[in-house]
């Protein structure tokens, strides 16, 4: 029996996983009061805002995979806000940058994330506004006990708060300020639901007519006119500089959250579904398949050959990010030749028994690959401007997760993320930050994830959703920027190829590389890089520097944050199980 922190938990009426204890709860008890796994996931998703402020909020984004047994196929729904009309490489560069800032307003999107929530609520769950954000409004006015990352971060960007970011300050270096261990509220934030609420029980045409008036609250409405005044104003931002935002009302009003078919491969027996390129999610798939089940079970479960083929493979798959994924509103992305088995196949025979230095992204369909150009703009200091911080092995990802399963069949993965409280000034009377999802977007004027007005940036957001002989199985998640697609495989290959149970698949020793450039500006890479943690024994990690792999041991419990959920639809039993790292993510279930 492989090693577990904590049990594996089992039943047939519920369960929710998700990257904080207050989330997984809050979605339970939607379960036991009646809602359905989609109820239980936006009830979740406005917790994780209020609790997790760092690492998600209510100005940010939010993709969503999810299989609705009335349907009875899986769906994407994009909340992925795109930049606004005004943002032009021109407008840009004519401000004397060579790239698009990581923090501030420059990078702002617009906010998807409520779109998001409120299209799953309306679409495919059963209760109304009020009852899915009544517990984010009760944490948010009456507080909620601070996790030290919250407060460690609160500290990293006290300078920049209190000379630049004077609405922060107000916020989060008021009295009390977030300690960890200690209650801290946000007023602010709980009026801005409660309006949201109000606003939507306005409306007496019934379920789907509130959700309707909420969003028009939101995305026409006060918060719409509050967030074009804030962009109106100069804020310090990573370039050094103060800029205003080209974020206006009329981007806001455009916007709607989309439904999307899922890009899918199958794996053996099973199916993976993932969302479109304009996020980073078909690079799983691509991942899967350069892979070859008996090889890997020949290798054994962590062994140097393993490790080997497993970042080998990401390399490539990654390289092959950096040159074709884009919005394909907006670029032609050859998804289906990037997933071709014959593409496959000639890319597979590029890995030997070397750690490879170069990136190399291949030539699918036969089309010559572009690399964007690198930028040399420097992040100016007291800004923090994402997830990077990942690479070198830190228990951090300015993201969060959450996945449901419920007894009817119901499954959904949501991976929100932006709007984190380092990264943006507070708008004033809102208490929460716009994202800074722009700067995946480059200036190469002849890339595909160039800036272009009205374009999704390519997001490193990634949720999972597995089929079996057809029937929806798992679906799962991790924060984690550019790693979350090698860490979700990881646990992916441990439970499909290895037969790890989910909890085990969770705890077992994680690795990824940063040999291509990080999403998040300034864009470093880190070729040959494999960080890894040490638990996988001195032998293997030995091999591996002999294979010519620059091996960084990173804390023994330190990379990954993983949620996950499954049921068998023969027994109707369902699992789940939740990243012990940190101590923060759980899983609740019965």
């Amino acid at each position: 029996m492989s090693f577990t922190t904590r049990p594996e938990l089992k039943g047939t009426f519920g369960m929710v996983s998700s990257t904080h204890w207050l989330a997984t709860q809050c979605g339970m008890a939607v379960l036991e009061q009646g809602g359905n796994a989609f109820d239980a996931a936006v009830a979740a998703g406005f917790v994780l805002q209020v609790v997790e402020p760092h690492l998600n909020g209510l100005g940010g984004d939010l993709p969503i995979l999810l299989s609705d047994v009335s349907r009875r196929r899986v769906e994407v729904i994009c909340g992925q806000g795109p930049v606004p009309k005004a943002a032009t490489i021109d407008s840009i560069t004519a401000l004397g940058l060579t790239d698009i800032p990581g923090t501030g307003l420059l990078s702002a999107c617009v906010p998807g994330a409520f779109a998001g929530w409120m299209a799953l609520l309306r679409d495919h769950g059963t209760w109304r506004v009020g009852d899915v954000m009544r517990f984010a409004i009760d944490y948010a006015a009456a507080g909620y006990p601070v996790v030290s990352r919250i407060a460690d971060v609160v500290t990293m960007v006290e300078g920049l708060f209190r000379e630049h970011w004077p609405t922060s300050a107000a916020v989060y270096l008021g009295d009390p300020r977030p300690k960890a261990g200690s209650l801290f509220r946000n007023p602010d934030l709980a009026s801005t639901y409660r309006r949201l609420v109000r606003e939507a029980e306005s409306d007496l045409g019934g379920r789907e007519a509130q959700i309707d008036a909420a969003l028009n609250a939101f995305y026409s409405g006060f918060v719409a006119e509050a967030i074009e005044s804030h962009c109106r104003n100069e804020f310090m931002d990573s370039s050094g500089r103060a800029h205003r935002g080209l974020l206006t009302g009329a981007d806001m009003a455009g916007f709607r959250a989309r439904h999307e078919d899922p890009v899918t491969v199958d794996f053996e027996d099973w199916t993976v579904a993932k969302v479109g390129p304009w996020s980073q999610g078909p690079v799983f798939l691509q991942q899967l398949l350069l892979h070859q089940p008996d090889a890997l079970r020949t290798a054994g479960f962590l062994s140097a050959e393993h490790i080997h083929l497993v970042t080998e493979y990401a390399k490539l798959a990654f390289a092959d990010r950096e040159a074709w994924y884009a919005d394909p509103d907006f670029a032609d992305v050859p998804l289906a030749d990037l997933l071709a088995p014959e593409y496959s196949a000639a890319r597979r025979g590029l890995v030997g028994d070397r750690a490879s230095l170069e990136l190399r992204p291949g030539s699918p369909g036969g089309r010559k690959p572009r690399l964007p150009r690198s930028s040399d703009q420097r992040v100016a200091d007291g800004h923090w401007t994402g997830a990077g911080a990942q690479a070198v092995g830190e228990l951090r990802g300015d993201t969060v997760h959450v996945a449901v399963a419920d007894r009817h069949g119901n499954m959904v993965a949501c991976t929100p993320s932006g709007g984190w409280l380092q990264s943006s000034p507070v708008i004033a009377g809102l208490g929460f930050c716009l994202g800074t999802r722009g700067q995946m977007l480059n200036l190469d004027p002849t890339h595909p994830n160039r800036l272009q007005p009205g374009k999704r940036p390519r997001t490193t957001l990634s949720p999972s959703l597995a089929l079996r002989d057809g029937e929806p199985r798992l679906a799962f998640g991790t924060p984690g920027a550019d790693q979350q697609d090698q860490w979700s495989l990881e646990f992916f290959l441990a439970h499909a190829v290895f037969g790890h149970e989910l909890q085990a698949a969770i705890d077992a020793p994680m690795f990824h590389t940063s040999h291509f450039p990080e999403s998040f500006a300034p864009h470093a890479a880190h070729p040959g890089s494999l960080y890894i943690e040490p638990r996988v024994g001195a032998a293997v990690m030995d091999d591996l520097r002999a294979r010519g792999h620059d091996v960084i041991e990173a804390n023994a419990w330190s990379l990954g944050r993983l949620c996950a959920v499954a049921r068998d639809p023969k027994t109707g039993m369902l699992s789940a199980g939740a990243n012990p790292r940190g101590a923060q993510g759980y899983a609740s279930g019965r």
